[in-house]
């Protein structure tokens, strides 16, 4: 399965040092490699961000996991020339992935509460250094990827071996094994059990910041 070669390249004097880095707090802080699974299985679209000669680079693929691995691994792929964009090798790289996230308004708790406005999210910073698939197995996660998407339509159309070789040729496969991340879990936990059922309360009706799924997530949070 083939996507935009979306490659993007910055100067690391042009953005900020800490870009690359989630600051520490516990209260939403999680190290179970579970939750990352949950996030890469209901979440298969991904930024790919690294360094190369004093640049930083960052792409947009679709991801899935290795589901035979007992570790994470992320298999994914880039569209050349973006394998030279991002000039892989021994270095790790990181791959960003978010789940649903939605602004929280003040306005949505209990009388009295501290009036600040925030927003609610799910994401993991996952760290690897990459490996470049042969062409074989290139090709079987290129097709593995079209049938997980294409296998919710009405008439899917699965990957032709034969076509699907020719198209393989276009990308560069990559497993990633992930040797390290950094999960964060923002779902009103810091907030009284009141204060949450109204947040997911007014997620789940009309306005500008209607959410029925971040009200979903939350309330699964507080069943867990």
């Amino acid at each position: 399965m083939t996507a935009p070669g979306l490659a993007d390249r910055r100067r690391p004097h042009d953005v900020m040092r800490n870009t690359l880095l989630m600051r520490a707090n516990p209260t939403h802080a999680s190290d179970d490699p579970d939750v990352v699974r949950r996030l890469f299985r209901e979440n298969p679209w991904c930024t790919l961000v690294s360094t190369n000669a004093g640049e930083l680079v960052a792409s947009h693929y679709p991801v899935l996991l290795d589901e035979e691995a007992p570790e994470l691994v992320a298999l994914t792929h880039v569209g050349r020339p973006d394998e030279r964009l991002h000039g892989f090798g021994e270095q790790e790289v990181m791959l960003i992935v978010q789940g649903r996230h939605g602004y929280i308004s003040p306005s949505w708790y209990v009388p009295g509460t501290t009036p600040a406005p925030t927003w609610n999210f799910s994401v993991a910073h996952c760290y690897g250094v990459p490996e470049i698939l042969g062409q074989e197995e290139n090709l079987r996660v290129l097709t593995r990827l079209v049938e997980h998407f294409e296998r919710h339509v009405a008439q899917p159309q699965f990957l032709d071996p034969e076509w699907g070789a020719q198209l393989a040729k276009g990308t560069v496969g990559l497993r990633i094994p992930i040797t390290r991340f950094v999960c964060k879990v923002k779902l009103s936990h810091d907030k009284s059990l009141e204060n949450q059922h109204r947040v997911i309360a007014a997620l789940r009706e009309p306005g500008p910041y209607q959410h029925p799924d971040l009200a979903d997530e939350m309330e699964l949070s507080l069943e867990s």
